[in-house]
């Protein structure tokens, strides 16, 4: 049964994908139909039939607000996935995520910064709360890699710690902005991470970070595979070992500030998808990045559905993961422990 899974898992997650977005458009606080959904999405996409039954506002609806946002959650939890899988990869760490550097600390207190100074204006239609975020986020890797870097060398422990040390300094920075400004609130909402108000703009400006990176990503699966025999080990076989560091951590760090400056912090989506898939597929980085990606991507949908519909008031997607994936990881941790994976 489990070679069966595994022979036929991405084809199971592409179904699915396909599945779930239909769902998960078709589901909301506004009462739609399902043949509706289905006759608008398939003229939208086709071009073919016609729509002229239909409400204006019903179009508007599933078009502009729950198709673009449902596949912005597809691009945004792969992107987080195959990032997790990178860096659990590189670091030989399986309690590794994207957010282990601080770029995610980085990317809070650019955001905290816009919010606070009331940057509400936007540049080339992305609004300056995200740029600032963006920024931040990378200038997180910049100054971690320097710190870690040891002449041409850049060990793994010495990244981690440099890593930690800096994410939590910038987290007592953002909690200080916080106390001494009346926007906390809002800046905790953001770091909660969330879909709301988010268009076809938003969903344009991650997809080619999310389809350059997964590429990028990709054709370097085998250098990963081999990296996960240690360093030195990957060395003697021909791998440049810091070469391959820099290039996965300045890819994963791009996907990562671009979807976290857009949507904000969304947790456990890079650290637990990639554990799923592992006891599947296993470890190699071939498999493990098409269906991280597909599987995030189902699993962010379908968070972001229930943050949307499950109250009036819309939740933050941030505390539906964490909600699943807090759990579910224990789990993971406890049936390892008992040698179960």
């Amino acid at each position: 049964m489990k070679r069966f899974i595994q022979k036929y898992f991405l084809f199971f997650i592409i179904i699915i994908a396909f599945i779930t977005i239909f769902i998960c458009t078709t589901i909301g606080v506004a009462d739609i139909s399902v043949s509706q959904t289905i006759q608008i999405l398939f003229h939208k996409i086709t071009g073919i039939g016609n729509i002229e039954g239909v409400k204006d506002s019903t179009i508007s609806i599933i078009w502009n607000l729950r198709f673009p946002r449902v596949l912005l959650a597809l691009l945004v939890g792969g992107s987080l996935s195959m990032c997790g899988v990178s860096y659990q990869g590189i670091f030989k760490n399986s309690m590794a995520d994207p957010f282990l550097l601080g770029v995610s600390s980085g990317a809070a207190l650019g955001a905290s910064i816009g919010i606070i100074l009331g940057l509400n204006n936007s540049f080339l239609r992305v609004d300056m709360i995200s740029i600032l975020a963006f920024i931040f986020a990378m200038l997180t890797l910049v100054v971690v890699y320097n710190i870690s870097r040891v002449g041409k060398k850049v060990p793994v422990s010495t990244l981690l710690l440099s890593g930690i040390a800096l994410s939590q300094f910038l987290s007592a920075m953002n909690s200080i902005l916080m106390i001494f400004s009346d926007q906390m609130s809002r800046i905790i909402y953001w770091t909660m991470g969330s879909f709301n108000g988010k268009s076809w703009e938003d969903m344009m400006l991650i997809f080619p970070y999310a389809i350059i990176g997964f590429i990028i990503l990709y054709i370097l699966h085998r250098q990963m595979d081999i990296m996960l025999l240690g360093e030195d080990t990957a060395s003697q076989l021909g791998v440049n070992t810091d070469r391959l560091k820099l290039i996965v951590l300045v890819v994963t760090t791009f996907v990562t500030a671009a979807t976290v400056s857009v949507t904000g912090i969304i947790g456990f989506v890079g650290l637990v998808i990639p554990h799923i898939v592992r006891i599947f597929v296993g470890p190699k980085h071939k498999k493990m990045y098409p269906y991280s990606f597909m599987l995030g991507g189902v699993f962010l949908i379908f968070c972001d559905t229930i943050a949307r519909s499950l109250m009036k008031q819309e939740i933050p997607v941030g505390v539906i993961t964490s909600i699943f994936g807090g759990p579910f990881f224990v789990y993971l941790l406890k049936k390892r422990k008992r040698g179960g994976i």
